[in-house]
């Protein structure tokens, strides 16, 4: 089996999904719902009412982000950490495709399911959860993952391919 994959740094911490399935399911499910912070809910509102379209984008995304990262400091101070699974295993990810991912280590024992929290490197960082299969020691096939990080996981991928290309051609 062929798969094209990009060198990309990424943390990742892993269980076995049959450990706690309904567990994992149930915090895939509240990671998927984490922007529908207040903020974030104000302004879908408030772009389905139109009343955003003399707004500039770029300036109300950064106000939105702002008001993000003092809620954030205001749980930081508050020592409100947000609730999370603990999860077995912790690993970088050595290289990334479309739809698999291959580990700095041989841990994963082939066809075993397992449950991830993979930390995203984009603006605005954030854990996103995925289903994956063991295809072999290392590569894994990602088995379910939510349509919104499923582009960003894309995004991200394209933009490794091109600071690959770019730094081979100045290598030249």
């Amino acid at each position: 089996m062929s798969v094209r994959l990009v060198n990309a740094p990424i943390s990742l911490v892993f269980s076995k999904a049959n450990v706690d399935e309904e567990a994992f399911l149930k915090e895939y499910q509240q990671l998927s719902e984490s922007d529908d912070d207040p903020i974030s809910h104000w302004l879908k509102l408030a772009r389905a009412k139109g009343d955003t379209a003399d707004t500039d984008p770029v300036l109300l995304n950064l106000m939105v982000e702002l008001h993000r990262k003092i809620d954030g400091l205001e749980r930081f101070i508050k020592n409100e950490e947000p609730k999370r699974l603990s999860l077995e295993n912790e690993v970088e990810i050595e290289s990334i495709g479309f739809e698999h991912f291959k580990l700095s280590s041989d841990i994963l024992e082939e066809g075993m399911v397992y449950y991830a929290r993979v930390e995203m490197p984009v603006h605005p960082k954030r854990d996103v959860p995925v289903f994956f299969k063991a295809v072999d020691k290392s590569l894994a096939k990602i088995t379910k993952i939510h349509d919104r990080d499923e582009k960003e996981w894309g995004a991200y991928l394209t933009a490794r391919e091109r600071v690959l290309i770019r730094e081979a051609r100045e290598n030249r």
